[in-house]
């Protein structure tokens, strides 16, 4: 064989963007420009397991979100399924991994697509503003209500699609009002007046397990049972088997005028990375990527990433040995910045895990002790 890439991968690629050339990887190391296409003579048969979806299918915004991973595969499958039945949707998995897009995908590929897609950040909206936000309210419901009063974002999302995120971080107050709603279908702002009748779809995500929440007495059983028809686990970036093709769907959309491709020897870097903040922070590290390189490149390489995340991969830190005096003391300094941002990125791993230790050890690939000593060397650390 003489490339690295699997011939199940380049027919794959062949069948959904004939046309866009691709990096591909030679067993020599060598990074080439390919572009696969085939004519409608071609058969090919591949195992059960990695058939692709219907042609039809294959045009929607789900599709788009198929980039080969085999768990991801099956979470669009699954929420084919259900997408145009009244069948609610949970959305599971770390901060990240690209929930709100799995769900507005859900949303532009159903019957309700060319109506409202109303998104709620439950973890972002203060205590005493997320009822008014989520009902609405009449005028002059409260202090510093708009004379007109608002519909609030459930009646915004009739006929269309409700997507609570985080809904983990909703308050227990709130929760019992949401479910009232979701059993009766119809709306009361606050301040009074008639109920209003309300059609949607709902998806609601979090990155918190539900049921041992229900046990701390954080969650609802009830409300937990009423949004929870069916439960799909979004996968970890570092846990699935398409970053390449992640890699470069992301380039293609960042830069759509023309090819784009990452130095082999970082790429391994990045492959081998753990992405704490998964697709959202590889989406944040390209876009700075692609905007650092000059109009004549076409390469992204260590010298395109942000300090932070470079010096996370390890670049510049060079064997004393081959450095002079002023040399030497320029690595401790890049060593110290490095072992400063491993401190604050287990930090913020650590809180992301709601203070479990051995789940943000999972999550880092290290031991639980190796988080617990680095917590201590953090300033206000446990």
């Amino acid at each position: 064989a003489v490339l690295v890439e699997p011939l199940d991968q380049l027919f794959d690629w062949c069948q959904r963007s004939v046309h866009i050339p691709r990096v591909v990887h030679t067993t020599s190391g060598e990074s080439v420009w390919l572009r696969a296409e085939t004519g409608r003579s071609l058969q090919y048969t591949r195992g059960a397991q990695s058939q692709l979806p219907e042609a039809g299918q294959r045009k929607d915004a789900l599709a788009a979100l198929d980039t080969g991973d085999a768990v991801m595969q099956a979470a669009i499958a699954r929420a084919r399924k259900v997408m145009d039945k009244p069948i609610p949707l949970l959305l599971q998995g770390e901060s990240g991994v690209g929930k709100e897009m799995f769900a507005r995908a859900v949303h532009d590929s159903g019957t309700r697509c060319t109506k409202a897609f109303v998104a709620v950040n439950c973890s972002a909206l203060p205590e005493n503003l997320i009822e008014a936000e989520l009902f609405g309210y009449q005028g002059g419901a409260f202090t510093g209500a708009r004379r007109e009063g608002t519909p609030g974002r459930v009646r915004e999302a009739h006929g269309g699609t409700l997507f609570l995120d985080e809904i983990g971080d909703m308050p227990l107050s709130l929760q019992a009002r949401l479910l009232r709603v979701l059993q009766e279908r119809e709306v009361v702002p606050l301040g009074g007046g008639k109920p209003v009748p309300v059609d949607f779809s709902l998806v609601c995500a979090t990155h918190r397990q539900l049921p041992l929440e229900m046990q701390a007495g954080r969650f609802r059983e009830d409300l937990y049972y009423r949004i929870n028809g069916l439960t799909l686990q979004l996968p970890a970036l570092r846990e699935r088997s398409d970053f390449d093709h992640l890699l470069e769907t992301q380039l293609s959309r960042l830069v759509p005028d023309r090819p784009i491709a990452v130095a082999a020897g970082l790429r391994d870097n990045l492959r081998r990375y753990p992405w704490p903040g998964n697709v959202r922070q590889l989406a944040n590290a390209l876009r700075t990527a692609c905007a650092l390189l000059e109009e004549h490149e076409s390469i992204i390489d260590w010298h395109h990433l942000s300090d932070d995340l470079a010096l996370a991969l390890g670049l510049g830190v060079a064997a004393p040995d081959q450095a002079g005096a002023a040399g030497s003391e320029a690595v401790d300094v890049r060593l110290a910045k490095l072992q400063s941002i491993s401190r604050q990125a287990i930090a913020q791993t650590v809180a992301a895990c709601a203070g479990n230790l051995s789940e943000a050890a999972r999550v880092l690939g290290v031991s639980r002790n190796t988080v617990y000593r680095r917590l201590r060397e953090v300033p206000g650390g446990d």
